[in-house]
């Protein structure tokens, strides 16, 4: 990935010390295409799908088209080298709701507060700008470590969702989660009254 110049300045939306969340360009798809064939991004995500070069640049150019989503990449602020991305998808207006992914896609990357820190940004936008009541998510069941980091940022689980994946010769569950508006600002914010 190259570094910004002074004439390629990077957009970060979002940043903490360590990470900056920015939106996606076309000239990311060259870093990003790669990452979709990593395996255990790939289980953990529950991705079966193999995909072209040209299909991405195609859903690339159309998340700006896209108002039901926020999609953005997630970079380190040392090096700017792209670790993943997140997104907040089908916002819906009327009912103050969405639905929240996120993918770190080198093993090398995780387990290090990247994914807690990027989610965090997205769910401060997501209550504090887009003014939603409701952020859900769903977990593959064999993934601990990601409920582990949705409990800990203060998702509760809803239900499950039996035999939602078919991946590597067997079914696997699905479990729903959600976060509501005063249950993040109660655990993140320190809001004076």
């Amino acid at each position: 990935m190259s570094h910004p110049t002074s004439t390629n300045r990077i957009a970060k939306l979002m940043q903490t010390e360590r990470i900056y969340l920015r939106p996606f360009d076309i000239t990311d798809v060259d870093a990003y295409y790669p990452s979709l064939f990593e395996p255990e991004m790939r289980k953990q995500t529950g991705t079966q799908a193999s995909f072209i070069r040209s299909q991405v640049e195609k859903y690339v150019e159309s998340l700006a088209q896209d108002d039901s989503r926020l999609n953005l990449l997630i970079a380190l602020q040392n090096t700017d080298e792209i670790i993943g991305d997140v997104a907040l998808m089908d916002m819906h207006a009327k009912n103050r709701s969405a639905h929240i992914r996120i993918a770190i896609d080198q093993p090398a990357h995780q387990g290090k507060g990247y994914g807690s820190e990027a989610l965090l940004l997205m769910l401060d936008y997501g209550f504090g700008i887009a003014n939603l009541h409701r952020i859900e998510l769903d977990v593959f069941a064999f993934n601990e470590r990601a409920i582990h980091t949705y409990e800990k940022l203060g998702f509760q689980r809803e239900g499950v969702k039996r035999d939602m994946l078919y991946y590597n010769h067997q079914y696997h569950d699905a479990i729903l989660m959600s976060i509501l508006e005063h249950e993040f600002r109660e655990k993140h914010l320190k809001i004076d009254k």
